[in-house]
C-alpha cells in the first residue's frame, strides 16, 4: 500500500509478539519496521534484537499518568527519556520519542522533554492524544505552537474517544506534523485511533496533499483486517464500507446515474479506493434506477409497466426486505408477463457427503439449458463442496463470488438459513441473490444458482 513506517508490535509483551515483529522486520519490506518500548532497557534491547529500523520509546509526561503509572518525578522522568533516546541512538538505530498523554502534560514541561530528546538524537517526536480529549482547533494550538518552541520533526498519534481522531489528526498535518499514526479500519485500544482510510483520503482528496498510500488498495486492505481480526465494520463506515458508494434515495440515483458528482463528492471516486458504486433497491428507490437495472438486463418496460414494477419494490421494502437484483427480475417478470430470469440452470439433485473423518463431497445434478447434466466437487466443508460442484457444472462460464453471507431467520436448530451471495461474472457485471432453507447447503446452491441464472439473463 505505500505505508511508510510500520509498527509491528511490542516485542516484550510476549514471546508471540517479539518473534512476530522479527518475522516482519525480515521481510525486507520497504517501510521502515518499528517496536515499541517502554524507557526500560530490556525493552528497547528486545527490539534491537528483532533488528527493527526504528525504535519507538515512550514514557508517561502528564501529571495524573506520571504520578500513578510510573510513580516518577519530572526531573525523573526527563533524565530516563534522554538515557533511553541516546541508548537507542548509540545502537545505530533511528528513534521515535513519545511523551505519553501529550495533550494532557504541562505545555512548558513538553516543550522541556521535547528540547532535551532533539539534544540527544532524537529522530522524530510522537504527540499522542492518549485519550482522544482533543478538539482540532486545540489540536492546532498545541502543534503550532511546539513546532514554533522546538524545531523538530513531529508526528502525530489520536484516540477516538469524542469520534475526532481523523479530525485532530488531519489538522495536525496542517499545524505542521510531517507524519500521522493511523490504523486500518480504526482499531485500537478502547473507541480506536484514527483511521488510514479517512486520513488519506481526506489528505488527498481535499486538501491536496500527496501521501505515497496507493489508495486503490483501501478498500481490499480493509475487508482483509475486517476478516483476520473478526472485527465487523458498519456498512456505513466512510471509503470503505459497503454504503460508502451505495445510492438508494430515487432524487440520489436520477443524479449519481446522469452525473456521479451530483451525490458524490467527485474529488474522490469508487475507483480511486478499490470500491464499486452501487444503486441499491428499496423503499426509496426510484424509477430511474430501477430502468437502469432492467435495461442492463435486456428487459425493457413501457412507462406504465415500469411504474408498477417500482410500487411493487417499494412494497417490499416496506416490509423490511431486502430487494436484491433477482427479486427485481421476477417482480418484472410478473408484471410484464413473462419470465424476467431464464433459469439456463434447473436443480435436479443436491447430495452432500460429510463428516470428521471424511472428505465433504457434494454431487449436483441439473438440467442446463435442456441438458442433464452431473458434477462432483469436494470442500473444506459441505457448502464449499456443494458449490463447487456447481461451479464446475457450468463449465467454461466465469463467476467470481464477492459476498456470501448465512444468518439465521430465527432462533433454535431448526431456524431457516437466509443465504446472499453477490456474484460476478467476467464482464464486471454484478448481481445479488439469495435463498432461505432449513438446509444450509440447499441454502447456499439455490442462491448461487439464482445469480447465475440472473448474470445469463443479463449476458
Amino acid at each position: 500500500m505505500g505505508v511508510d513506517a510500520i509498527e509491528a508490535g511490542f516485542p516484550i509483551s510476549s514471546p508471540g509478539d517479539k518473534e512476530a515483529v522479527k518475522r516482519i522486520a525480515g521481510l525486507g519490506l520497504s517501510s521502515d519496521i518499528c517496536g515499541l518500548a517502554r524507557s526500560v532497557k530490556k525493552d528497547i534491547d528486545a527490539c534491537m534484537d528483532c533488528d527493527v529500523d526504528m525504535v519507538h520509546v515512550f514514557i508517561p509526561t502528564s501529571d495524573i499518568q506520571r504520578e500513578h503509572t510510573i510513580r516518577k518525578t519530572r526531573e525523573e522522568t526527563l533524565t530516563s527519556a534522554v538515557d533511553m533516546v541516546e541508548y537507542i541512538k548509540s545502537h545505530g538505530f533511528k528513534c521515535m520519542f513519545s511523551p505519553m498523554d501529550a495533550t494532557r502534560t504541562d505545555f512548558d514541561y513538553l516543550v522541556q522533554i521535547s528540547k532535551a530528546v532533539k539534544n540527544a538524537g532524537c529522530d522524530i517526536v510522537n504527540i499522542p492524544d492518549t485519550v482522544g480529549v482533543m478538539v482540532p482547533t486545540a489540536t492546532y494550538r498545541l502543534v503550532r505552537d511546539l513546532c514554533d518552541r522546538v524545531d523538530m520533526k513531529y508526528d502525530m498519534h489520536c484516540h477516538n474517544d469524542f469520534g475526532l481522531a481523523n479530525a485532530n489528526s488531519i489538522t495536525a498535518v496542517e499545524a505542521g506534523t510531517s507524519q500521522v499514526q493511523v490504523t486500518i479500519n480504526g482499531i485500537g485500544e478502547r473507541a480506536g485511533n484514527a483511521s488510514l482510510a479517512e486520513v488519506v483520503m481526506a489528505l488527498t482528496s481535499i486538501y491536496g496533499y500527496k501521501t505515497n498510500i496507493k489508495t486503490e488498495y483501501l478498500t481490499e486492505t480493509s475487508k482483509m483486517v475486517e476478516r483476520y481480526t473478526g472485527v465487523k465494520m458498519p456498512p456505513t463506515l466512510p471509503i470503505v464500507g459497503d454504503n460508502a458508494f451505495s445510492h438508494e434515495s430515487g432524487i440520489h440515483t436520477q443524479g449519481v446515474l446522469e452525473k456521479a458528482a451530483t451525490f458524490e463528492p467527485g474529488i474522490m471516486t469508487p475507483e480511486m479506493v478499490g470500491q464499486k458504486r452501487r444503486i441499491v433497491l428499496g423503499k426509496h428507490a426510484g424509477k430511474h434506477a430501477v430502468l437502469k437495472y432492467l435495461e442492463n438486463a435486456g428487459i425493457c418496460p413501457t412507462e406504465e409497466q415500469l411504474l408498477e414494477i417500482l410500487a411493487k419494490i417499494k412494497e417490499i421494502g416496506d416490509r423490511g426486505k431486502t430487494v436484491t437484483d433477482a427479486d427485481l427480475y421476477v417482480v418484472a417478470s410478473i408484471v410484464l408477463g413473462k419470465r424476467g430470469i431464464d433459469e439456463a440452470i434447473q436443480l435436479s439433485e443436491v447430495s452432500v457427503m460429510t463428516g470428521n473423518r471424511v472428505t465433504p463431497t457434494a454431487v449436483i445434478r441439473a438440467n442446463i439449458n435442456g441438458k442433464e447434466m452431473i458434477a462432483a466437487g469436494t470442500g473444506v466443508g459441505p457448502v464449499d463442496a456443494a458449490l463447487g460442484a456447481v461451479e464446475k457444472i457450468v463449465g467454461d462460464s466465469k463467476f467470481k463470488v464477492q459476498d456470501f453471507n448465512i444468518e439465521a431467520i430465527s432462533g433454535g436448530s431448526e431456524s431457516l438459513a437466509k443465504v446472499t451471495i453477490t456474484l460476478e461474472n467476467e464482464k464486471g457485471r454484478t448481481v445479488t441473490a439469495k435463498s432461505a432453507n432449513a438446509d444450509i447447503v440447499m441454502a447456499s446452491v439455490e442462491a448461487l444458482v439464482n445469480a447465475m441464472n440472473a448474470l445469463f439473463t443479463m449476458d
